[in-house]
């Protein structure tokens, strides 16, 4: 085997690693992200004191809309 051959063999190798663990670790990256957005939104709006964004129908409800004052 030349040199030539047994670089290329050694690159192929190499690549087939690198792609490996670049997938391992963007599925690391992806599941410690969805780890980290379900805990700190769960819980959020439970509770009696449960304060941030809830919806409230009446504020958007087009019989407020547009209302002119006489």
């Amino acid at each position: 085997m030349d040199p030539r051959e047994a670089a290329e063999l050694e690159a192929k190798k190499t690549f087939d690693q690198f792609i490996l663990w670049t997938k391992r670790t963007c599925l690391a990256f992806g599941l410690f992200g969805a780890v980290v957005v379900f805990g700190c939104n769960s819980g959020v709006e439970t509770g009696p004191k449960a304060t941030g964004s809830k919806y409230d129908g009446e504020s958007y409800s087009p019989m407020n809309l547009n209302v002119k004052e006489k």
